[in-house]
């Protein structure tokens, strides 16, 4: 068996693929077409807005794409205006699931990633519905 068949008979690795696309499916029906003020809005004093939320996707999905390539860095970054975080959310998924589906191995275990960045990201996404 080639690497790459290798890789896309990984049930594990499909498996966390399916997870972030899940995310990417949810996630975006939440940022699609969100009304004008959202990304402000503030249940009570002390939560995080939806731009906060979003920021802090971005940067776990970013963590994910370090952890899979080996490293572990972790950036806490200030949240870019509305359409830039929704922006930065679609490029972050694809850069990951583009790492999950190449042949390049995981610096780090499945379960990791999933328990890690990718459960921390979907359990963030039930913060901000619509």
């Amino acid at each position: 068996m080639d690497l790459k068949s290798e890789v896309m008979n990984d049930p594990k690795r499909q498996l966390l693929r399916h997870a972030v696309a899940t995310l990417a499916y949810r996630g975006g029906k939440t940022l699609r077409g969100a009304p004008g003020g959202f990304a402000e809005f503030q249940a009570s004093e002390g939560t995080r807005t939806p731009v906060q939320i979003l920021a802090h996707v971005g940067d776990l999905l970013d963590w994910a794409l370090w952890l899979a390539k080996g490293k572990h860095e972790w950036h806490d970054s200030a949240p870019l205006p509305w359409d830039q975080e929704v922006q930065r959310f679609s490029t972050a998924l694809s850069a990951f699931d583009d790492y999950l589906a190449s042949t390049f191995p995981l610096g780090s275990s499945a379960e990791k990633l999933f328990q890690g960045p990718v459960a921390d990201a979907l359990t963030h996404r039930k913060l901000f519905p619509r």
